[in-house]
């Protein structure tokens, strides 16, 4: 596998740029995760940080003009990654490219790796936005999802990154079998109690593969899940946090700006095992998987993944926006018999510059995006 410098011509034009770079080391497995992972056994941090640093550099060779606008690691576990190297890859990324003035630089935290000083030693280091894997805030459902942290600690944990940072995240998985309303409304109305500027809110599914998958475990069932989903919306509406993607709640201005990327089909490149990204160079679209390029898209292959990507934001596609980054006309490229079935049975909005979900259609965007792209 070839190097990118050596088949695409170095970027001239000036783009924004978002950087995730992935531990995948825990200290345990979750028996519902799919992710890529590795236990965090005889790992030799330094070694594996020098391969970031070249990749980034690779990168940098290539990409040399881009505003970087948002740093992520996520993982995996990456609050395990020392400091030190938090700040080696963080001043590797801020000495060579240009660097947006309100920069997000986040980082995903266990509350089983934290230490004493451990949330002030990664804003130090130049984190300046925590997202806490909480999952949940009663120990039943912590035993039951395999976390290997109880309540207290994560609560300890809360309590300690709305004190340190200005702009933190936490995470919760709902709609786990037999979870009763009265259950959600507990952990959700306490989640909320913290003062969190953003939560990222995800209903259990089961993947192939999971521990949880081969034990034949079941979700909950679906009535009972859009049940919890609704009064989702309506209760954080109350407390202010605005909606603005399937899973994702925030407060005014604190939408994580580097999951946007994703979402609003903007550049990004993946650091480290399983990290991927896309990007568009000259005109040209790559599916990039670390630490190389190795597969171009047709525009055709980058409308569909917009499609998709897309309307799992509550704003919906922005035409002009598609046309901009694939090069397609968005109404000559969707399926328009399609679109107007889906309007008719109201799972769809349209307006001359954009489309998106209706509040039941939300329930349904891979059905409503295979349908759009056939």
């Amino acid at each position: 596998m070839q190097s990118p410098r050596h088949h695409i011509k170095k970027l001239s034009e000036q783009q924004e740029l978002a950087i995730y770079i992935h531990w995948p080391f825990c200290k345990s497995k979750c028996p519902y995760c799919d992710f890529y992972k590795e236990l965090n056994r005889g790992v030799n941090q330094d070694d594996i940080i020098g391969e970031y640093l070249n990749a980034l550099q690779q990168y940098y060779d290539l990409m040399p003009e881009r505003n970087i606008k948002s740093i992520f690691f996520g993982g995996g576990t990456p609050s395990l990654i020392a400091p030190k190297n938090i700040e080696k890859i963080i001043n590797c990324i801020v000495k060579r490219w240009r660097i947006s003035e309100n920069i997000e630089i986040s980082l995903e935290a266990n509350p089983n790796s934290r230490y004493d000083t451990m949330f002030k030693d990664l804003k130090n280091a130049g984190i300046n936005r925590l997202s806490l894997g909480v999952q949940a805030l009663n120990d039943e459902d912590l035993r039951f999802l395999g976390r290997t942290h109880n309540t207290q600690t994560a609560r300890l944990c809360l309590q300690e990154i709305v004190q340190t940072f200005d702009n933190h995240s936490a995470d919760l998985i709902y709609a786990l079998p037999q979870q009763n309303f009265k259950n959600w409304q507990l952990q959700l109305g306490e989640i909320c109690s913290f003062g969190l500027k953003h939560l990222s809110l995800y209903q259990l599914t089961i993947e192939d593969g999971t521990v949880f998958a081969r034990k034949g475990i079941k979700p909950l069932d679906e009535e009972k899940s859009v049940e919890i989903y609704n009064f989702t919306r309506d209760y954080l509406a109350q407390k202010n946090y605005c909606h603005y993607e399937v899973s994702n709640f925030a407060l005014s201005g604190f939408a994580s700006r580097h999951n946007l990327t994703y979402w609003q089909g903007g550049d990004y490149i993946g650091i480290g095992k399983s990290a991927h990204g896309r990007i568009k160079l000259n005109g040209r679209f790559y599916s990039v998987t670390y630490p190389f390029i190795n597969e171009e898209l047709t525009p055709q292959e980058r409308a569909e993944e917009l499609i998709i990507m897309g309307l799992r934001l509550v704003e919906g596609i922005n035409k002009t926006d598609f046309k901009n980054i694939c090069g397609l006309d968005f109404n000559d490229f969707v399926n328009r018999e399609k679109l107007q079935q889906l309007k008719e049975q109201n799972l769809l909005i349209e307006t001359p510059h954009h489309l998106k979900t209706s509040y039941d259609g939300f329930l349904l965007i891979d059905y409503i995006a295979a349908e759009l792209c056939s």
